[in-house]
């Protein structure tokens, strides 16, 4: 056992996505504050599988993992596009949306910039000894933390109709290092509706003469759903929004999650219109080999001799119907999942009665109400500010002050011109 263990924090991140990598910039220059972040990858990575050319962030550089808690952060992504050269680029281009590869390299020069992580350890389980949280690795390292912040992120997620499922299919996670292969065959099914699936179908189509595949893009939707993101709407990324979600009752809390994906998960609206205008392009020469089918949903799938049999039901007319195809790409999102090494300390943690964490208006998820915080997954107690870039940096500085006992970045509590309860 290394010295470490000998070593309490005042606080251990676990997990190393955006938002808990947004803490260790924020929490490395506090001398009040001793934590560490751990993480299982080799380095940080933030969907490298979706880095298709173009593809930009579907939030303003202003989200990046410090700027709306500290302008002034060494860590800010103008002060990476400064030490990189292209800040003068950044401004001519007159475009607010950084590049997703563009946003990965400045997290990774970030996180490289920092003394507070640790990539390359694992975590496998986490005990409670009455005085502090334990953290033990694979590497049989120990990491002791008064407190705990939960970054481990939403995995990819495969629907129950194709677990267990055989042969080469993919989550759009993993389209790009497979999309050679995919192109290969004589038939592709993309499943889903958000962003992702439209990126996907979007360079899938371009290259459509070139590779002579069918191509079937097939969502559940009833139509395909461009995000929402107007000024007024996006207030409901506030501090005042969240209070207000927060205190609604919990039934109607997970009714509003379910209607207001479109928030938050819907396509780029001129995303979807350069889809119509490459359908025009390419259907000037005749029929193009695609289908776009909505109201759909993937209630089946088998695989035998390099070809999946997949099983739909038409929603709105009751009607089933299959599709034949020798690719498929699930682009069906990512859920949050409970890491295994928190079973040791379960009855610690509160949860609601669909057995879901129980987040506390602090974020915090323990039974003392101040000892384990979670990063994202609070759809159903936060709503749309969980998952959005852009509330990051708030959510941190909220956290800062639970950890530090003090406010050390100024946390809004006002910033919306509407009135959202009664």
């Amino acid at each position: 056992m290394n010295g470490a263990a000998k070593k309490t924090y005042d606080f251990v991140g676990i997990g190393l996505g955006p938002f808990n990598l947004g803490l260790a910039c924020l929490t490395e220059p506090i001398t009040e504050l001793d934590g560490v972040f751990l993480d299982s990858k080799p380095d940080f990575e933030w969907h490298a599988g979706m880095f298709l050319e173009g593809a930009h962030l579907q939030t303003p550089f202003m989200s990046d993992l410090v700027t709306l808690a500290d302008p002034t952060s060494p860590y800010s992504f103008l002060n990476y596009l400064k030490e990189k050269g292209r800040l003068y680029s950044f401004y001519i281009r007159e475009n607010f949306y950084p590049l997703r590869v563009e946003y990965d390299d400045y997290c990774r020069w970030a996180a490289n910039k920092l003394s507070n992580v640790r990539f390359s350890t694992t975590v496998t389980e986490v005990t409670y000894d009455d005085e502090a949280y334990v953290v033990r690795t694979a590497a049989g390292e120990e990491f002791r933390g008064r407190r705990l912040v939960l970054g481990t992120g939403t995995p990819p997620y495969v629907p129950e109709s194709c677990a267990g499922l055989g042969g080469d299919f993919l989550h759009n996670s993993r389209y790009l290092e497979h999309k050679a292969q995919l192109q290969k065959k004589e038939s592709i099914t993309l499943v889903g509706s958000g962003q992702s699936a439209a990126e996907i179908y979007y360079d899938l189509l371009s290259e459509i003469d070139v590779h002579g595949y069918r191509l079937n893009w097939v969502t559940r939707s009833p139509r395909f759903f461009p995000l929402e993101y107007t000024k007024l709407t996006l207030e409901m990324t506030s501090p005042e929004y969240v209070d207000y979600f927060r205190e609604l009752p919990e039934q109607t809390r997970y009714r509003l999650t379910a209607e207001q994906k479109g928030l938050f998960k819907g396509i780029d609206g001129d995303l979807i219109n350069e889809i119509f205008d490459l359908l025009y392009q390419k259907n000037l020469g005749g029929p193009v080999p695609t289908r776009l089918l909505t109201n759909s949903a993937l209630t089946g799938a088998t695989y035998e001799d390099g070809t999946y049999t997949l099983a739909f039901r038409q929603e709105e007319q009751g009607r089933d119907f299959e599709l034949n195809s020798e690719g498929l790409v699930l682009a069906t999102g990512y859920r949050y999942a409970e890491p295994e090494f928190l079973a040791p300390v379960k009855d610690r943690l509160r949860y609601d009665s669909q057995g879901n964490f129980d987040i506390a208006r602090n974020y915090a998820i323990d039974t003392t109400g101040r000892g384990v915080f979670l990063q994202n997954a609070g759809v159903h107690t936060h709503s749309v500010t969980s998952p959005d870039l852009g509330m990051g940096a708030y959510r941190n500085s909220y956290i800062i002050r639970e950890l530090l006992g003090s406010e050390y970045y100024p946390v809004e509590k006002s910033i919306a011109f509407q009135e959202f309860s009664a």
